[in-house]
């Protein structure tokens, strides 16, 4: 735990996805609010077919989703996601021909539900 899920539009083409999971993974370790490092997990998803309001020009998108473990305050997540977007916001040059929104989203996983098994770790 946690599950990171980054998702962002095809037109911002020069973002290394890879890159970014790296960082956002640094951030959530840096915390200090996660165990152990192994046990962050983070993909990333490109979408090739999207749609940003009702509007013409040429806009896109990056929405990190952070599901954790109940039970953390509200301040705490506040931090989480304002780490999280400041990471975001310095993944690379944005277009200045794109209009795009950066968002972060915390999602509390329930605790007394939650299931896990580690193999050979």
């Amino acid at each position: 735990m946690p599950q990171l899920h980054l998702e962002y539009s095809a037109n911002l083409s020069g973002l290394n996805a890879d890159v970014a999971l790296l960082r956002l993974n640094h951030a959530l370790v840096a915390s200090g609010q996660f165990a152990a490092e192994h046990d962050i997990k983070s993909r990333a998803v490109q979408h090739q077919t999207f749609r940003v309001g009702t509007g013409m020009g040429e806009r896109g998108f990056i929405h990190v989703k952070l599901a954790m473990l109940s039970g953390r305050s509200p301040a705490v997540k506040k931090q989480l996601s304002e780490n999280l977007l400041a990471v975001v916001q310095d993944l690379y040059e944005w277009p200045a021909d794109i209009a795009v929104q950066l968002c972060v989203e915390i999602l509390d996983i329930d605790r007394e539900s939650y299931s896990k098994v580690a193999i050979n770790f």
